[in-house]
C-alpha cells in the first residue's frame, strides 16, 4: 500500500465519521428542536453537510482505490448544495404565510412586521396577506 493510499483512507474515513456526525446532529435537530422553523435548520444545514461529506469520500475512494471515476457524486452533491437552501427558503416562506394568516391557531394580530411593507405594494412575502 503506498503512501498516496494511506492517506487517502484516512482522509475517507474522516469525511465519513464528519458525514455522521453532522447527519446525527442533524436528524437530532429534526426530531427535538421546537418549532418549524428551527427544526428547518437540522433538516437542511448539518444534514446536507453530512450528506456532502459521505459524498465527498465517495468521490475519492473510487479513483484511488477503484481506478475510475465518475462524476454522479460530484453531480448529486452539486444538486443537493443548491436544492436544500432553495427548499428551506420555499417551507420558511410558506410558514411565514401560515403565520401571518392565523392558519397555525395563533391571531394574525399577534405577529409584528419586521419590515414594515411600503404603502405602494409590491413587498414579496406578505403581499394580499392582509
Amino acid at each position: 500500500m503506498s503512501v498516496m493510499q494511506l492517506v487517502a483512507e484516512y482522509l475517507i474515513a474522516a469525511l465519513l465519521v464528519l458525514g455522521g456526525a453532522f447527519a446525527l446532529v442533524g436528524s437530532w435537530g429534526l426530531a427535538k428542536l421546537p418549532s418549524l422553523m428551527t427544526r428547518l435548520h437540522g433538516s437542511t444545514k448539518a444534514t446536507t453537510l453530512g450528506v456532502g461529506s459521505c459524498l465527498i469520500a465517495s468521490m475519492i475512494y473510487f479513483p484511488v482505490f477503484a481506478d475510475t471515476y465518475s462524476a454522479h457524486e460530484l453531480l448529486i452533491t452539486l444538486f443537493l448544495f443548491i436544492t436544500a437552501p432553495v427548499a428551506a427558503h420555499m417551507v420558511a416562506k410558506a410558514h411565514l404565510h401560515r403565520q401571518r394568516r392565523g392558519l397555525d391557531g395563533e391571531r394574525a394580530d399577534d405577529i409584528p412586521d419586521e419590515v414594515p411593507p411600503p404603502a405602494q405594494g409590491g413587498w414579496a412575502t406578505f403581499d394580499g396577506a392582509r
